[in-house]
């Protein structure tokens, strides 16, 4: 059977198979093991690991990463081709794609301050907090309680991709900035040079799923913002869970004032 996404998802250097991580039974059958022995708040206080799943080739700090290790502040993640990692450091969610590296950095081993994404892509859900950063070649995002998705594309001069899926995120580059609430993936493309005029300019829904940040907010104890409200909008980038009408374009994201696009 062919997967089913929405009409406006793209994917860009992605496949099918890379967005239906979550379904796999080994994947399902080792965060089950893991929540079974404390999942998230044992992994905090340290005393069971905080890797859900490594598949295939992941490197922490130069070292073969294994299930058997743990992941915390300073350390240097990066993935090769068809490998993934899914972990949970203090009270945030991550899933690392395959060829993607990334650093995490904070004060204590399990508050994470800053998600710093070098190339490569990671969808991360967080936990209520202040002073936390997602950082890229092309932009800095602060965040707070969010689920987030983030992608940069060396062969696009290092362009990045920043959607807040939802949550309220402050996002800025150069002397750019905009205030993104969403309710339903509001999306930026974070640009090398001007475009238009512009650094941040409005983007498309690609390269990640719904279920991605449905999993990753259950293995911290969260649910997503559509998935409280009981229902979705349409994934076209606008943040909004509007249903616009048969035949009648989505409405435009909306900016606070002062803001840019």
């Amino acid at each position: 059977m062919t997967p089913h996404h929405p009409p406006t998802l793209q994917l860009l250097g992605r496949t099918d198979n890379e967005l239906l991580w979550h379904r796999r039974r080994s994947l399902l059958q080792a965060a089950a093991a893991w929540a079974a022995t404390g999942g998230w708040v044992a992994a905090q206080a340290q005393s069971v690991s905080n890797i859900v799943e490594v598949r295939g080739d992941v490197l922490r700090n130069g070292q073969a990463l294994t299930a058997r290790d743990s992941i915390a502040t300073g350390d240097r993640i990066e993935t090769g081709p068809g490998s993934t990692a899914v972990f949970a450091v203090g009270n945030s969610a991550f899933m690392v794609r395959q060829n993607t590296r990334m650093a995490l950095e904070g004060d204590t081993p399990t508050a994470v301050k800053v998600l710093r994404v070098l190339t490569g892509a990671v969808a991360s859900v967080w936990g209520q907090g202040t002073n936390r950063q997602v950082i890229l070649p092309t932009a800095t995002a602060g965040i707070r309680g969010t689920g987030v998705y983030a992608e940069v594309f060396p062969e696009l001069a290092y362009r990045g991709y920043f959607c807040n899926c939802y949550g309220t995120v402050d996002l800025a580059a150069g002397n750019e900035s905009v205030v993104s609430q969403s309710a339903y993936h509001q999306s930026f493309w974070a640009e090398p040079a001007p475009r238009d005029g512009r650094l941040l300019t409005p983007a498309g829904a690609i390269n990640h799923t719904d279920e991605e940040l449905e999993f990753l907010a259950s293995l911290i104890g969260q649910r997503t913002a559509w998935q409280i409200a009981g229902r979705k909008g349409t994934k076209d980038g606008s943040g909004q869970m509007n249903y616009p009408a048969p035949g009648n374009p989505a409405p435009a994201p909306a900016s606070a004032p002062g803001t840019t696009y």
